[in-house]
């Protein structure tokens, strides 16, 4: 895992940030431009003592040094290319690339006469869903309510729920949950 960050990459990415040249990054971590020119270029392994004074230096914090390098292609879903599950009838797309991060995203179908489950399920994640399409019975707690296209909700984490369709057409439900639980 490690051996794939360039912390090297991450140093100078940081200090051009700052407008400093490596002589002056170099002069004021008190350390030798050789030096800090060998842990840019990935030559020298940097000691967590000397990443700290980096760190201190151009403001950052030390973790930031060990950041994978976001590859931005990753970030986008082209809509022909969705992970897609069907669990009990309900199908599932995912509209964020996966479930890494703290947010996940997904369109959620639910056929005529179909329910997210039997019982009310809660989980630890805080959700919040919008009706694109149709309209859905949810359970809340011990409420029904009826929700319709353009229709929004916020499901707190660890309360109770289900959705129901009822109605003749489907059901398509934009929902988001925090962390990525289904």
């Amino acid at each position: 895992m490690m051996e794939n960050i360039d912390i090297g990459k991450q140093v100078e990415k940081a200090r051009k940030a700052k407008g400093l040249s490596s002589r002056e990054l170099a002069k004021l971590a008190d350390i030798t431009p050789s030096m800090l020119s060998q842990i840019e270029r990935g030559l020298a392994n940097p000691s967590i003592q000397t990443l700290k004074v980096l760190a201190k230096t151009l403001n950052v914090p030390t973790f930031s040094f060990f950041l994978e390098q976001t590859i931005t292609k990753d970030l986008i879903v082209r809509s022909s290319n969705r992970k897609k599950m069907i669990i009990d009838n309900l199908s599932y797309e995912l509209l964020s690339p996966d479930f890494t991060g703290n947010l996940a995203t997904a369109i959620m179908k639910v056929p005529s006469n179909v329910s997210s489950s039997e019982k009310l399920l809660e989980h630890k994640g805080e959700e919040v869903a919008y009706i694109m399409e149709g309209k859905i019975k949810l359970y809340l707690d011990t409420e029904e309510y009826i929700l319709e296209a353009g229709d929004s909700v916020k499901i707190p984490a660890n309360l109770k729920h289900k959705w129901e369709n009822i109605f003749n057409q489907e059901a398509v439900v934009l929902f988001s949950v925090t962390p990525p639980a289904f």
